[in-house]
């Protein structure tokens, strides 16, 4: 597997937010659908879900274990293209000290239990649009989900399982480590029973005796109105698969908002510029500006707006997440000035200065000559 920063191109001291820019920049030109590799793809979303957990990240950068099978003790369903599985802290310790706080798949072993599937986590990029209506979002997934051919127990023919030969049960292998500090003794789970301590009779022929096997399926989410940047919604029950039958884990959905060519969020508010023409702007009129929900609102642009003066449109901004006020649209006034002019109007122009008692120059009076003149 190829370095995770050299997929996204960024260096490994990337903040949250290079990481974040990295992955949209780098999705966008190897998406399917825009005609990209999707091999490639799926190595952008890959990196993305490890470097941006912190705990992911933080055990990459230490061990350069990124979830993928024969990085993890064995497990075949460490993690996947389409939704990488994470953990906690835990197997952070586990990596430490081994059955010494009698965590990870050994310690579910020991407890006479199979450990549940993992979390899965998946990108999905929505308009400002969907934000401010709520969104029903197809979410596609990779992961282990239950065998359709034995029902999850793993069996072929529904017998039962035996005690682990190559950890005799434990659901944990030791090793030995050679640091600078000398030997250390770690432990990790046993790669042939995934750490449960036990192995299936008559294998199904369609898991290998996994309960669970790998496939694409595409799951509906509901995505609420008012949802912000980074937002994780979860669907519990609908992430991997656990072994032999044991529950499975859930499915998270991080928001991402993709960037709208007229407004500029701020909460709740929005920002956007509103154009005006400067004679408009001098005697006042009114606007029909865009609203994110669609449609236009007439806005009254006051007499003598100045640029950079804020207009504030009550309840057009967004929805907050969980029902309530909406927020406000602000509108930064721009003054459109003419950049070309015939006689007519030059004319009207020079006598609205005179009127207002200013100094404006004749046709081929530049700066300069105004400066030199005024020095005689």
């Amino acid at each position: 597997m190829p370095d995770l920063y050299d997929i996204l191109g960024v260096s490994r001291d990337a903040s949250p937010d290079e990481v974040k820019r990295a992955y949209r920049k780098k999705a966008r030109e190897s998406h399917p659908d825009a005609g990209g590799d999707e091999d490639t793809f799926k190595q952008v979303t890959h990196a993305y879900q490890v470097l941006s957990d912190p705990q992911k990240r933080a055990r990459y950068d230490r061990f350069g274990d990124d979830g993928t099978p024969g990085t993890r003790g064995g497990d075949p369903f460490g993690g996947f293209s389409g939704g990488a599985g994470f953990g906690g802290i835990g197997d952070v310790i586990d990596a430490f000290f081994g059955t010494a706080f009698g965590g990870g798949q050994g310690g579910g072993a020991r407890q006479g239990r199979t450990p549940p599937g993992r979390d899965v986590l998946v990108p999905t990029e929505l308009t400002l649009e969907e934000v401010a209506s709520g969104v029903r979002r197809p979410v596609e997934v990779e992961v282990a989900t239950t065998c359709d051919l034995c029902g999850g127990s793993g069996s072929s023919t529904g017998g039962g399982s035996t005690r682990c030969r190559t950890c005799g049960g434990s659901g944990q292998v030791q090793r030995i480590v050679r640091t600078a500090f000398g030997q250390l003794a770690t432990a990790s789970g046993c790669p042939d029973c995934g750490g449960t301590g036990s192995v299936v009779e008559d294998p199904c022929r369609g898991c290998a005796g996994e309960g669970r096997r790998v496939s694409k399926r595409t799951i509906t989410v509901e995505i609420p109105a008012g949802v912000a940047e980074g937002d994780r919604l979860r669907v519990s029950g609908a992430g991997e698969a656990g072994r032999h039958g044991a529950p499975a884990g859930d499915l998270y959905v991080e928001v991402q908002v993709a960037e709208h060519e007229i407004f500029k969020r701020d909460g709740r508010d929005l920002w956007a510029e509103v154009s005006v023409p400067f004679v408009q702007a001098a005697l006042g009129t009114t606007l029909k500006v865009p609203l994110v929900d669609g449609g236009t609102e007439p806005v009254d642009i006051p007499g003598g707006s100045q640029p950079g003066d804020v207009i504030r449109v009550r309840r057009a901004g967004l929805p907050p997440r969980g029902g309530g006020n909406r927020g406000d649209l602000h509108l930064r006034i721009q003054v459109e000035v003419p950049k070309e002019l015939d006689s007519e109007q030059r004319e009207l122009l020079h006598r609205f200065a005179e009127l207002r008692g200013e100094d404006v120059p004749e046709e081929g009076r530049g700066l300069f000559n105004r400066l030199r003149e005024a020095f005689r």
